[in-house]
């Protein structure tokens, strides 16, 4: 074979790869059979004039596909659901001599197999699950069709010809843009891959713009909303090239199984240039803070725009932005908040806290990280790659963790696999199992180089899993679903079923773990705000009768979210003496100016304290966070509440530190009301307040939110937030 074809056609290839949306190539408007004799005039056969595609907000295609939201004057349909359309002709249509389809095409080289051609037979009854065209009224030149799509159609953007039949030959429309019409993945449908059948959750999964995210600590949990904007003007655009930029397959398109995996690979630009940076290391310069961010729509549309990755993400703004991918396509999705998460690099079931013969954590050997809280998503889909009953809820996360066959991406991971600990089944269960499942060890390094398990904590990971209720911004409790509760028969089967497949190696431990030790330790960290001192009790209790003497090390640091240490600002040691069957409290104050100067921007500190029993050698290790209370913006609006009527937008911040805040940025969004917008202060001086006032026309009636964020060089993740209830414009 020479050169040149080998190029062209990718060795047995036939056809170039299919891998754009956005790519297409005219369909031919005559496609004559045979010689066509002289004089013969095509326009005397059936010819179209126009097509009417019923696109309008309010026509019933828009109304009863649930695309009535979207800010695109295109038709919008949902599969395997039939629409309306009428195709005008030149004379009156004759169904014994006249012959016509209608055919969508999608991308540059259609083909029928592939789905990316699709020839609508005109039918005398509709059949479930198959394309077809019914005519459902003719009058006088005019033909109106009730099309079915197929609930397993390639979800995007199809250009649509209306071709007719003629003794000579084919005659087709010309490409006309304005009849393009989007096919999405359809939740209201019983045959669709993606189908719920709980219409209050299609609302919440599938048509809520506005979301909540649950941050924080599990002793301290922290809300903000976020703007996931699905149906804003040139998002449906932007998801669409997202999986063009991917080079994803057309073909595979209408699976949401390969469209999910593909959305948590390009959502992050680990790889693959994909839509968002991460970024954890405190430095944002050239870009936006992770915190700063209110929603994904500026996020997306910046992405399309520069054709560049946008900087910067963290796990929420990860999963916020792939929330607004998965529900704008279609596909129900909600994010999940899971609490004491562990980043096990080996998915081994095993946080290894290694630590010195001293009580002092030993930072070299401790490779694995506990993050205060881990934000992924969840999508739901049936799988029919797998056995029955793991459909359903879906673990996707598009944070770059770790390499999945070669990509940055996680899941999808059947959740009810995970609970049942069937980790052998596609796509990455093991790291998610072991995310919520892994088990604490506290191992003593010695001298000589053996290790020594001093404590396990089987209970400390997967705390807690959380997502917003549905229709309201409350939590709901989901550990069960991905868990049993410890110490449950079930609970112990599921592990030893994820050991048969090999999640989990031996202790990576020499001798034996320790007994029991004789006394208790836990220790309290009240309730602090930013600036100001706080305290931390230990409490000691020993249960047998004997005396003893302990001798105890406290560390606190500020570490990232992700458990990762940043600086130690304080260490402190001291001894105590316990009498017999007696408790003892121990008060540490911790002082704002000892942690203030290097501040990372969640407020997160950590505190790390081990104590060793000096007649038994044991050591009692134990660590806990807690997220600084940070000041709030404060959100105002004034002026009638009314669709097309202006109203007046105040965001209010005053600053409560001793110290300046310089260069500080303040977002504000509302989807339905305003466009992402943001304005500079250059400094707000201590205990000063700045005002910024804006004048907003809302579209979209109904209740909406007004969210703000505040960032500036020393102080983060600063939030406000508004209910409104926006009224319909009155009728004249």
């Amino acid at each position: 074979m020479s050169e040149t074809s080998r190029i062209a056609f990718g060795g047995r290839r036939a056809v170039p790869p299919n891998n754009s949306n956005a790519a297409e190539d005219d369909l031919p408007t005559l496609e004559p059979q045979g010689v066509m004799p002289r004089g013969v005039n095509l326009q005397e056969f059936l010819n179209v004039t126009s097509v009417h595609l019923f696109k309008e907000r309010w026509d019933t295609n828009k109304v009863d596909h649930h695309t009535d939201k979207y800010e695109n004057n295109k038709l919008i349909v949902r599969r395997g659901q039939s629409f309306y359309i009428q195709i005008d002709f030149n004379r009156p249509y004759d169904p014994r001599r006249d012959l016509f389809r209608v055919e969508y095409v999608i991308g540059r080289y259609p083909q029928e197999n592939k789905g990316t051609y699709i020839p609508v037979p005109i039918v005398s009854e509709l059949q479930s699950g198959k394309w077809g065209a019914k005519i459902v009224m003719r009058e006088d030149r005019s033909v109106r069709l009730s099309v079915q799509s197929s609930p397993e159609c390639i979800v995007g953007k199809f250009r649509m010809y209306v071709a007719v039949w003629t003794p000579y030959g084919v005659i087709r429309t010309s490409r006309n843009p304005e009849t393009d019409t989007y096919i999405l993945f359809n939740p209201w449908c019983e045959d669709d891959a993606v189908y719920l059948d709980n219409e209050k959750e299609r609302e919440e999964y599938v048509l809520n713009d506005i979301g909540v995210i649950f941050y924080g600590e599990v002793n301290d949990i922290k809300t903000r909303s976020w703007s996931y904007g699905q149906f804003e003007d040139g998002i449906l655009d932007t998801c669409l090239y997202v999986m063009d930029r991917a080079q994803m397959d057309l073909s595979g398109r209408g699976n949401p199984i390969k469209v999910s995996r593909v959305g948590s690979a390009m959502v992050n630009a680990k790889d693959d240039e994909g839509v968002l940076v991460g970024s954890w290391d405190n430095i944002y310069a050239y870009g936006v803070p992770p915190s700063a961010w209110t929603g994904s729509v500026d996020i997306l549309l910046e992405y399309q725009s520069s054709e560049n990755p946008v900087r910067y993400g963290q796990c929420w703004v990860f999963a916020g932005v792939f929330n607004t991918f998965l529900r704008c396509l279609g596909i129900p999705a909600r994010i999940v908040t899971n609490y004491f998460s562990a980043h096990d690099n080996d998915a081994n079931l095993q946080m290894d806290i290694f630590l010195e013969e001293d009580g002092n954590v030993n930072s070299k050997l401790t490779k694995d990280s506990v993050w205060n809280y881990h934000c992924w998503n969840e999508a739901w889909m049936t799988r029919p790659d797998l056995p029955v009953g793991f459909g359903g809820w879906q673990a996707v996360d598009s944070t770059p963790q770790e390499n999945s066959d070669g990509m940055y991406r996680c899941g999808p991971a059947s959740v009810q696999a995970i609970k049942h600990g069937h980790v052998c089944f596609q796509f990455d269960a093991p790291f998610v199992f072991a995310e919520v499942n892994s088990d604490l060890i506290y191992i003593t390094a010695k001298k000589d180089g053996t290790h020594v398990v001093e404590n396990v904590d089987a209970t400390h990971i997967g705390k807690l899993i959380v997502t917003k209720q549905i229709g309201g911004d409350g939590m709901m409790d989901i550990t069960d679903t991905y868990k049993f509760q410890e110490g449950q028969e079930e609970e112990r089967l599921a592990l030893e079923t994820a050991l048969m497949y090999g999640a989990k190696k031996p202790l990576n431990t020499e001798g034996v773990m320790k007994s029991r030790s004789k006394v208790d330790m836990d220790f309290e960290v009240e309730n602090a705000v930013l600036g100001k001192d706080l305290r931390l009790t230990i409490t000691f209790r020993n249960n047998s009768h004997n005396h003893y003497t302990i001798t105890a090390y406290l560390s606190a640091n500020i570490t990232f979210y992700t458990g990762v240490s940043k600086a130690e600002f304080k260490k402190e040691t001291f001894d105590v003496m316990l009498e017999p069957l007696s408790f003892k409290k121990e008060a540490v104050l911790i002082q704002a100016g000892e942690y203030m100067g290097q501040l990372l921007e969640q407020a997160s500190l950590h505190f790390f304290v081990t104590a060793r029993i000096n007649e038994t050698r044991d050591v009692l290790a134990k660590q806990k966070s807690t997220v600084l209370t940070i000041p709030k913006l404060i959100i105002k609006v004034r002026g009638a509440q009314v669709v097309g009527s202006d109203m007046i937008v105040t965001v209010e911040f005053t600053n409560p530190l001793k110290e300046t805040l310089r260069n500080v940025w303040i977002h504000l969004d509302g989807p339905g009301i305003t466009r992402p917008m943001r304005k500079m202060f250059r400094e707000i001086r201590p205990n000063s307040t700045v005002q910024w006032e804006e004048v907003c026309r809302p579209w979209v009636s109904g209740p909406r939110k007004l969210i703000a964020s505040m960032s500036s060089d020393s102080l983060r993740h600063v939030y406000g937030e508004l209910d409104v209830q926006i009224q319909r414009r009155p009728s004249m």
